[in-house]
């Protein structure tokens, strides 16, 4: 099992480059698959999510090149179908909760996909219903067996409609463009997700010779083409990650510089750290987060407690919900974290209750960080991560506790975030990879 050692209460210095988005990333190669052409995609970041979701589709069949400085190629003008009824494949697509977005691509290009239930975080139940109530609705026939929990839909020619997807989801939002923008009509998709992963899909799709129209709000309009071509995109850099430093720089008084943030396409997050009292400089398009020996937390304007909730875009993000609530720990006042959307992400705060951080776990979806304004610091503990963004909270929390510290399970930490630790320790910290 791989561990990190983590030494704590080090300051940091120095300046970090966001690696790509994951979210983009998983989306953006799944709709390779729509074209024969080559797709040439930019600044992927080189997590082991995104690395399982690129064996997939070379075991499908696609030619896939590494290029230099995260750039691969990717030409998919010879998938073989029929590896979709492989026991490997089953094995494949049940370890990575990306595979789902493979079956748009193909039931637009090949009339038919499959795949088991997908893996992925634990962290409340996921279901997948938006996607495929949306590809019935374009004239798909589904069905799931309980048994194998395996999915399969087929569809001799999908057909544009309208649809009011019942959430907003990310994820079912993706598949379902990327199954419409080869059928045959006009589709609209009302209560679409907005986030800007799911903008760059748009802009990606209609650069190979889709047509879509309404990007970047919650009404999508797709005029349906015979078929696409290649193009070169680049990915945005990872907002997670981003929001990952900011609170990184408060917990440990480090002084760091996120280069190339993309400062523009991060909505409210600067915002909601600023809330939390964090110093946030825009230089350009770097953000400069300096040493800060306090930080308070704005209350509401009735004086009552500051709530930091999760909500859809251009809401702040449910994946930087754990951060947030890990750089409450510190900070002067009090605030109260609401976890809407997944019903055990919450879990992982008996750990940072044990390193003594003030936290009341009112019920899976809230809880009350009392800040302590660095009266004394948190306590080195082992501990295992539960899911990425947990990982990444308590190894915060292990940067700023003092002494020693163990994290368990860091695969999942290696899901989301590239050599996290190896990018750390350049800025002064002392983590190290070790094999218990």
């Amino acid at each position: 099992m791989n561990t990190f050692e983590v030494q704590g209460n080090q300051k940091l210095k120095g300046e970090l480059i966001p690696q790509g988005a994951k979210n983009e990333a998983l989306q953006v190669i799944c709709a390779a698959l729509l074209t024969k052409d080559k797709v040439t995609i930019k600044n992927i970041p080189l997590i082991r999510d995104v690395i399982k979701l690129i064996d997939l589709l070379k075991s499908l069949g696609v030619e896939v090149e590494n290029c230099e400085n995260n750039t691969y190629t990717f030409k998919a003008d010879n998938i073989d179908i029929d590896y979709l009824k492989t026991h490997k494949y089953i094995e494949q697509a049940k370890s990575l909760r990306g595979s789902v977005m493979i079956v748009g691509p193909l039931l637009a290009r090949f009339g038919k996909a499959n795949v088991p239930k997908p893996g992925g975080d634990n962290i409340g139940r996921r279901r997948l219903d938006t996607h495929f109530t949306g590809f019935e609705k374009l004239g798909a026939t589904f069905s799931y067996d309980h048994k194998t929990s395996f999915y399969q839909i087929e569809s001799k020619k999908l057909k544009g409609t309208y649809m009011l997807l019942d959430e907003a989801s990310v994820t079912g939002t993706a598949n379902i463009i990327m199954a419409s923008v080869i059928a045959r009509g006009k589709t609209t998709i009302y209560n679409a997700a907005c986030e800007p992963y799911i903008q760059q899909l748009c802009k990606m799709l209609n650069t190979m010779g889709a047509k879509i129209s309404g990007v970047g709000s919650n009404l999508l309009i797709i005029e349906g083409v015979e078929k696409l071509g290649g193009c070169e995109h680049t990915i945005l850099p990872d907002m997670i990650e981003i929001g990952s430093f900011i609170g990184l720089a408060a917990m440990t008084q480090s002084e760091i510089t996120i280069k190339n943030a993309r400062c523009d396409q991060l909505g409210i997050i600067p915002g909601v750290f600023k809330k939390l009292g964090i110093q946030i400089e825009q230089q350009k398009d770097n953000l400069f987060i300096p040493s800060q020996k306090s930080y308070e937390v704005t209350p509401f304007i009735d004086g009552s407690f500051l709530t930091i909730a999760d909500a859809p875009w251009p809401g702040f993000s449910p994946d930087l919900l754990s951060i947030a609530l890990v750089t409450a720990i510190q900070a002067k006042g009090n605030v109260l974290i609401h976890q809407k959307m997944f019903e055990s992400r919450l879990f992982f705060v008996d750990k940072l209750i044990d390193m003594g951080a003030q936290i009341i776990l009112c019920d899976p979806h809230r809880a009350s960080v009392i800040g302590n304004n660095r009266q004394y610091l948190l306590k080195p503990l082992e501990m295992t991560s539960p899911d990425i963004r947990a990982g990444v909270a308590l190894l915060i929390a292990a940067l700023s506790a003092d002494g020693k510290s163990y994290i368990h399970n860091i695969e999942q930490i290696d899901r989301g975030y590239q050599n996290i630790d190896e990018r750390l320790n350049k800025l002064g910290a002392k983590i190290k990879r070790i094999q218990i």
